[in-house]
């Protein structure tokens, strides 16, 4: 595999000098070859494409597939005859196992199931060498400055994740530790569980020179090395799982010292896209397809916000996910990114399962992006972490962390006169606003959702 990740490396290098022309060529080629691979190996996709021609190189000649759809035909759905769903419900049972090869072939992560369904999912080795592959081709956009700092802690990197069970960031940490026992020492798994005084000491005793986790835990992280409690310099914060705002990007960045790189990624297609200083995401677009649409499926045009995007991870040979329901609403750039990434760049809104929906007095619904609440919230000081939980049509419910030496009620009134101002500008009228007495509540998997509409309760 140490030789194909270098043919990787060399081939994704390779792509970004061809320049748009190049990507799509490339695209259309790797789309082509994956889709004969599944149609002739997978007879779940041997029976959804048998009416299709026999080269397909246009996602749109596909059909839309899901995780419901697919984890109910597993058995059917894999390439691979001797992997079979009751095996890998007892692999990923034993936790002994995170990191280890299931079939000594593949690395085994799930879902936490938020969604109502549990995803099981294999990467095979060529999705790993693709994941080094990409990570080296974004490493190498960071400047000389960036990489002297990298260098000089050592490359430690500190992952804040929820310990436990087979969830990708953990997964993935271990199966590098295994593989590379020397290069694994500088890569640390930190518990968001424990205690937040533990956890401040213990990156503190590290020093880590990348900080890698979900968004709601960096923010609060953020407030600790403003108070100073915090005392790391790290050179680079990749924050992911959540949607970046400016404004947050801002203070991660002015509160560490450090270049933020966030990430937009899925555990169906880890490498799906790096975020850029302006504020977009990136789209591996040679490996990984995106397609913005509409409630029916139908293409959203560049510049529009899409209802929700079908994703196609070209990599994955033993699962293959085509034109596959991700859920998230996102908007494509129509025209080039000012940093110059010749790759098509991305907003991502949210997952369309979190956005909110409002009754009007004029009988048409309102429907708001979780982005807004986002926007308008991050950029108030005295908030470490919020949580917007709709319990009625009418009613929302407000979790809030402060800010240490804040005073709760005085942020609780800012915020429901913040939020108050925005149904008035939305022309949304009598929304009741409920002060929760629990703070934000984090997933099985360690995300913090900050939107929580009625129909995921």
């Amino acid at each position: 595999m140490r030789e194909s990740i270098r043919q990787l490396t060399r081939e994704s290098r390779n792509a970004v000098r061809e320049g748009p022309s190049g990507i799509a060529g490339r695209q259309r080629a790797h789309l082509a070859d994956l889709v004969a691979h599944a149609r002739a190996n997978s007879p779940y996709y041997g029976e959804l494409y048998q009416d299709l021609p026999q080269r397909v190189d246009d996602p749109s000649l596909l059909p839309v597939t899901n995780k419901k759809k697919l984890m109910a035909r597993f058995d059917d759905w894999v390439t691979d005859r001797e992997v079979t769903r009751d095996q890998v419900e007892a692999f990923v049972a034993n936790p002994r196992l995170v990191g280890h090869r299931f079939l000594d072939k593949y690395l085994v992560t799930t879902t936490s199931g938020t969604s109502g369904v549990r995803g099981l999912f294999l990467l095979d080795e060529r999705s790993t060498g693709m994941e080094t592959a990409l990570g080296s081709r974004a490493a190498g956009m960071m400047g000389a400055g960036d990489a002297i700092r990298l260098l000089a802690r050592g490359g430690r990197t500190a992952i804040l994740t929820a310990p436990g069970g087979h969830f990708s960031t953990v997964a993935t940490t271990a199966r590098f530790q295994l593989d590379h026992p020397r290069l694994g020492r500088r890569m640390r798994v930190f518990s968001i569980r424990q205690p937040l005084p533990e956890l401040v000491d213990e990156l503190n005793r590290f020093n880590p020179a990348i900080l890698s986790g979900f968004l709601g835990m960096l923010t609060v992280l953020a407030g600790e090395q403003e108070a100073g409690r915090l005392r790391i310099r790290p050179a680079l914060v990749i924050p992911g799982g959540e949607t970046l705002t400016m404004d947050l990007r801002r203070r991660l960045g002015a509160a560490f010292g450090a270049k933020v790189r966030a990430a937009y990624a899925a555990t169906e297609c880890s490498f799906l896209a790096i975020g850029c200083a302006h504020g977009w995401y990136h789209v591996n677009s040679d490996w990984a397809i995106v397609e913005p649409v509409d409630a029916d499926h139908r293409p959203t045009p560049p510049g529009t916000l899409s209802h929700t995007v079908l994703l196609s991870n070209l990599v994955n040979q033993v699962q293959p996910f085509l034109r596959y329901d991700l859920g998230d609403s996102v908007l494509l750039r129509p025209d080039p990114c000012p940093c110059g990434n010749v790759f098509p760049a991305i907003q991502v809104q949210g997952r369309a399962a979190d956005l909110l929906t409002f009754p009007t007095d004029h009988g048409e619904p309102v429907t708001m992006s979780p982005m807004l609440f986002g926007t308008l919230l991050d950029r108030l000081p005295d908030i470490r972490q919020f949580q917007l939980v709709q319990t009625a049509p009418a009613t929302l419910r407000v979790r809030l962390k402060s800010a240490g030496g804040a005073d709760p009620d005085q942020v609780w009134q800012t915020v429901r006169g913040e939020i108050a101002h925005l149904f008035t500008e939305q022309k949304i009228a009598d929304i009741a606003l409920e002060r929760a007495d629990e703070p934000p509540q984090q997933e099985p998997g360690g995300k913090f959702r900050r939107i929580i509409p009625l129909t995921k309760l």
